[in-house]
């Protein structure tokens, strides 16, 4: 399936149209290959160290005694967050299409630092495309990459964040296709990308859906996530579609506001979402009344990213996902919440749907079950949050620069 109602596609260079469709052939050809589905699980298990735990966050929920909450902990997952689940799956199909090399875009360097991981693990060279200004913020995180033997390339061009970084990254594989695989770390860009990386990505939500109907018996009534590209929460939500009494409920980035124009939001009820054609897929997107992209702004480089996977798009136009915008400043709160609630420190990416759930949790009954997706940890945002604090929790504009 190409497309998701109107959203999807391929809009590419005709040098792009053989090798999506070689890639989309060996894929077919590989998940419905039961050796390499069993290799793919196998390094999940014994590599990644799934499955994650579902754990009931305690002393959340009885401080605010509305619900009970459990916490899918994708931040226990080797490399620190849910990237690892697709690269995995990407780079066995790589090996599998006999490439050598594999290309990456990253912003929080999540994802860049997973496909460093995943190079290293099978004796791959590594190239990582990362905007110039989130090299800058996530230092660490750039660190890891280099130590796992990949070549971090800062692009400057643009706002020098995602967006760039994944321009950079798809002029690159135009060059170098015949011997590179290029790794997509969400669920954008052209076809078969949005669904394979949904694909890889549904361990998550398969998992949590086995992991609450035998703690709890029965599905919950609400499920949280983040969404920038949007691959953690199309991995937690697609096993749950289908379920029409489990409501999903996505955080955008609000930034600084909406009213400042300094936001990543794209789909929630406070803009006018337009569509258009961006990065090789049809979607709705952050742009202006001629079509050109604007800037997008969050705190967290992983939210940072002026689209949105086109599934996002369509399952928001048939109001199957509901898409909510949530500020800097309340996912720094909700960051220090569950730190200090629970003793895990989110990254400022799932802050925002902890954000989300707690604001909404007066809507909550008590009988009711809440899951939130922790989509990765915390520590590649630690100098951030301590310049906030530094700041005391003020000048949030001034510590975006």
């Amino acid at each position: 399936m190409s497309r998701f109602g109107e959203f999807g596609g391929q809009y590419v260079p005709e040098s792009l149209m053989n090798p999506l469709k070689e890639l989309e052939d060996a894929y077919q050809e590989a998940i419905h290959d039961q050796e390499f589905m069993d290799e793919y699980r196998y390094y999940l298990k014994q590599y990644v160290g799934r499955p994650a735990p579902l754990f009931y966050a305690e002393r959340l929920t009885k401080k605010y005694n509305k619900g009970k909450i459990y916490l899918k902990r994708e931040d226990l997952n080797h490399t620190g967050a849910h990237k690892i689940n697709n690269v995995l799956g990407q780079i066995l199909l790589a090996k599998r299409m006999g490439k050598t090399k594999i290309i990456a875009e990253t912003g929080a360097g999540q994802h860049g630092v997973a496909a460093a991981t995943g190079a290293a693990l099978f004796g791959m060279e590594c190239r990582v495309f990362m905007g110039k200004e989130d090299v800058e913020r996530q230092e660490l995180n750039v660190f890891r990459m280099k130590l796992l033997g990949a070549e971090v390339i800062s692009v400057t061009s643009g706002t020098a964040t995602l967006k760039d970084a994944t321009n950079e990254a798809i002029r690159e594989w135009v060059r170098l296709a015949e011997d590179t695989f290029y790794v997509i770390g969400s669920v954008v860009g052209p076809h078969p990308y949005p669904q394979m990386v949904r694909d890889f990505q549904r361990v998550i939500g398969d998992e949590t859906k086995e992991q609450i109907l035998e703690q709890e018996g029965r599905l919950p009534n609400r499920i949280y996530a983040c969404v920038g590209g949007g691959s953690n929460a199309m991995g937690m939500f697609y096993p749950f579609i289908e379920d029409r009494d489990v409501e999903l409920i996505a955080a955008e980035a609000g930034g600084l506001g909406v009213k400042t124009g300094k936001h990543a939001v794209v789909l929630s009820k406070e803009v006018e979402s337009r569509v258009g054609v961006f990065q090789g897929m049809k979607t709705a997107l952050l742009s202006d009344e001629n079509g050109n992209i604007i800037p997008a702004h969050s705190i967290s480089a992983g939210l940072d990213y002026p689209g949105i996977g086109p599934e996002h798009a369509y399952l928001d136009s048939i109001k199957r996902a509901r898409y909510e915008v949530v500020s800097d400043k309340e996912a720094l709160e909700a960051f220090e919440l569950l730190s200090r609630a629970e003793g895990i420190i989110p990254a400022l990416e799932s802050a925002h749907a902890i954000a989300l759930a707690i604001r909404e949790i007066e809507q909550t009954k008590p009988s009711d079950l809440i899951v939130i997706n922790v989509s990765g940890r915390g520590d590649k945002d630690t100098h951030t949050v301590m310049a906030y604090f530094d700041q005391g929790k003020q000048n949030l504009e001034s510590l975006n620069k």
